[in-house]
């Protein structure tokens, strides 16, 4: 039980399977980046066309603005939305119902310099017996300044549910530090700090340690304060 537009994609693309076979194979394989948000711009009908050729497909959902995607995404399982729920939001924010819910998600949006964002779910998983759904959801975020890069990202969900298909309690989970470096257009360049400078030291030092035979949480933990120590010393020798 899947949304309209995704049952209608199905419909079409079981009549040309046999002359879509090359075409599936050659979509699975190409070396764009996860997702089909490729462009600087997009919409929930674009994604739908791009998606009618995936074989694999279970599920999809694409929607402009999280209020018209979590109503999409009950679809499938049947489910209600009553107001009352537990939103956590990465474990740095909770609330109550879907109200607050969508209240924050317009004013950080806007906050952020966001003035389209759409939403897309991957992977969907349903646990009948556990009463829970989850999936990856992919954001492709659109600015409204021009100095500001857009940037797509993805987040882990998870859906609870009761005996009356009623969602009772929503996790988010993501990487925080990467969204927010995204947002103020650093993400490039932290990547490529952490790849050229952080990452080789980090190896020399794993390999020393190694093989100085004392891996253990207790001398971690006196190197994480030896080093900072050692530091400034020597900053404050200079």
């Amino acid at each position: 039980m899947c949304i309209s537009q995704t049952q209608e994609l199905r419909k079409r693309s079981s009549v040309s399977d046999a002359s879509t076979t090359g075409h599936r194979l050659e979509s699975s394989s190409s070396h764009s980046t996860i997702g089909q948000f490729t462009a600087k711009t997009t919409s929930p009908k674009r994604i739908l066309e791009k998606h009618e050729s995936i074989d694999a497909r279970k599920c999809l959902v694409a929607q402009a603005g999280l209020e018209n995607f979590i109503q999409s995404i009950t679809e499938p399982l049947d489910l209600t939305l009553p107001n009352a729920v537990r939103f956590n939001m990465n474990g740095n924010g909770r609330m109550q119902t879907w109200e607050d819910v969508y209240m924050a998600e317009r004013v950080y949006t806007q906050c952020l310099g966001i003035s389209k964002r759409i939403y897309q779910m991957h992977a969907f998983t349903h646990e009948p017996d556990r009463k829970l759904a989850y999936f990856i959801l992919e954001e492709h975020n659109e600015r409204s300044l021009p100095f500001l890069p857009g940037f797509d990202f993805y987040v882990l969900v998870f859906t609870y549910y009761n005996d009356r298909n009623e969602v009772t309690a929503v996790d988010v989970q993501y990487d925080q530090l990467s969204f927010f470096l995204h947002c103020v257009g650093l993400a490039q360049m932290h990547a490529w700090f952490m790849e050229r400078v952080v990452t080789p030291f980090a190896i020399v030092w794993a390999k020393a340690y190694n093989m100085s035979g004392l891996v253990n949480p207790f001398t971690f933990l006196l190197q994480l304060i030896l080093f900072p120590v050692l530091l400034m010393y020597y900053l404050q020798v200079l």
